[in-house]
């Protein structure tokens, strides 16, 4: 019973894992991000792949990429700066960043 029971808890996990990937992704796309971003190619701003190896480890990433996309920026990918987004709901990009964090080149 303890067996079923484990089992049961994993998948549940790898459920709710999987369903949080799905809504950061759609609401990327939702967002309207993919206009300059992928998550495997660098299109205007960098491929999510590559922003997930950068921050790979650091503790403070997700905080550094909140304020960057509701602030924008430049000089950290190229020349061409991000703006703002000052419109994303908080909930929403952390959402969004948890996803882009989690992927793997």
């Amino acid at each position: 019973m303890k067996i079923a029971a484990a089992v049961f808890a994993a998948a549940g996990l790898f459920v709710t894992g999987a369903v949080h990937a799905d809504a950061g992704e759609d609401l990327i796309k939702k967002s309207g991000c993919t206009a300059c971003h992928a998550n495997d190619k660098k299109v205007v701003g960098p491929a999510y792949n590559d922003v997930a190896a950068k921050y790979k480890g650091d503790a403070g990433a997700a905080a550094k990429l909140a304020d960057k996309v509701k602030k924008g920026g430049s000089g950290v990918w190229g020349p061409v700066p991000m703006p703002p987004n000052p419109a994303v709901k908080d909930e929403d990009l952390k959402t969004m960043i948890a996803y882009i964090l989690a992927l793997k080149k």
